[in-house]
């Protein structure tokens, strides 16, 4: 059960970061954290979609927030870029096996011509 659970996770994280806006969310949070007034001046959009936004991507847990006051600041969450960075890093290695034995298997048939 737990590989469906990671699996649903991953597909939460993916759709959150397809949207041109949350990714560039991201990538400005990766410098530290912002205000949802900061994000969305940098990204150009309105306050409210900016909060839809945020909230896409803290629900995907890619993001967290707190609130001092009025103001509600958002940071990434590193360890969710982990879980990206695993899934990707176990399937580039299966990529690779399957390229290293279709290798061995052209290096083993004798060429022809």
């Amino acid at each position: 059960m737990v590989a469906v659970r990671n699996e649903e996770t991953l597909i939460r994280m993916f759709q959150a970061l397809s949207d041109p806006y949350r990714l560039g969310m991201v990538s400005r949070l990766a410098r530290g954290p912002a205000s949802v007034k900061e994000l969305a001046a940098t990204n150009g959009v309105a306050m409210p979609s900016a909060v839809k936004h945020l909230k896409v991507l803290e629900d995907a847990g890619l993001v967290k927030s707190h609130k001092a006051g009025r103001v509600r600041t958002f940071q990434a969450r590193p360890q969710a870029l982990r879980t990206i960075d695993s899934w990707l890093a176990e399937h580039k290695r299966m990529l690779n096996k399957a390229f290293d034995r279709l290798e061995q298997l052209m290096a083993e048939e004798p060429e022809k011509g």
